[in-house]
């Protein structure tokens, strides 16, 4: 099945509109991009001037898939891209800052979007620390909730405001909004300090160790993906997940609830809630602060 969506100038040629892209589920290609033209609205102020990087699974999620930075050959001419040149290679992004190119990713079997945490304005400077709470196979979400919980009282103590959302599997990212004033290594020293003192409070179910055969089963607090050219999913982006869940942004109060799965949020229940929520982390594009020098 081959359709043609034309929409201000842009002409993109839509395939295999029936695909199963979460086979057995009845989720196609189709619902892929109805889903990202839905969400554009909310989603798009999150990727606008980041360089972007996307996985791709053109035969569904039970596939191997692929990660892709380089815009492929044959993309459509209007599409807008950057080239960032690295210390050995140039790349060319993909930018995303219009629905069309939502719907275009969504053709292209795009179940993961992954901005940078910088600008291409001001790409040696975050927008944002990240704090991924990282959980090995067996640890229930409530003791995810938990560490979050006393992250957001340590930065709180420390005058900051922080966002969390769901990775859209069975961990927590917390964001924190900052002035693009800070290099990656000064963002990364920050979140590495701050995961210590939480590693101090539950040093029983958390670690800041980095080899996996040492973490001795504790959520892995990951200060690392700090870093140029690393990125976490961004809100609102699917998952390769049975269910179709997406990365969800969070009120902290509902960490409280014992109920909370991350499972809820996908791209079938995620629009409803936005209607009756809001974009919950529309203050992590303007919310901007310092790090304190304490």
């Amino acid at each position: 099945m081959t359709s043609l969506l034309e929409t201000r100038g842009k002409k993109i040629t839509l395939t295999n509109l029936k695909k199963e892209l979460w086979p057995g589920e009845g989720i196609t290609k189709y619902h892929l991009i109805k889903y990202y033209l839905e969400v554009s609205a909310f989603m798009l102020p999150h990727l606008e001037n980041r360089f972007l990087v996307i996985q791709r699974f053109p035969e569904g999620i039970h596939r191997p898939g692929f990660f892709q930075k380089n815009i492929p050959e044959g993309a459509p001419s209007w599409l807008k891209t950057a080239v960032f040149q690295g210390s050995e290679k140039e790349t060319r992004y993909l930018l995303c800052s219009d629905p069309e190119t939502l719907a275009w990713l969504g053709n292209q079997a795009c179940l993961e979007i992954h901005p940078w945490l910088s600008s291409r304005h001001t790409p040696e400077k975050p927008d944002y620390a990240v704090f991924d709470l990282d959980p090995p196979q067996g640890v229930s979400f409530r003791k995810v909730c938990l560490v979050a919980l006393v992250l957001h009282k340590i930065l709180k103590k420390k005058g900051l405001k922080a966002y969390p959302k769901t990775s859209g599997s069975r961990g927590i990212q917390v964001y924190l909004p900052l002035k693009p004033v800070y290099s990656y290594e000064q963002v990364r020293d920050f979140t590495a300090a701050v995961f210590k003192i939480v590693e101090n409070e539950l040093p029983d179910i958390t670690t800041t160790e980095r080899k996996v055969s040492m973490r001795g089963g504790k959520i892995y607090l990951d200060h690392l993906q700090n870093a140029r050219g690393k990125t976490l999913v961004a809100p609102y982006s699917p998952r390769p997940l049975k269910g179709a869940p997406v990365s969800a942004p969070l009120l902290w109060e509902e960490l409280t609830n014992p109920s909370l799965i991350p499972s809820s949020f996908t791209i079938h229940t995620i629009l409803p809630r936005l209607r009756s929520r809001g974009e919950l982390f529309a203050p992590v594009l303007h919310d901007r602060q310092e790090i304190p020098k304490k």
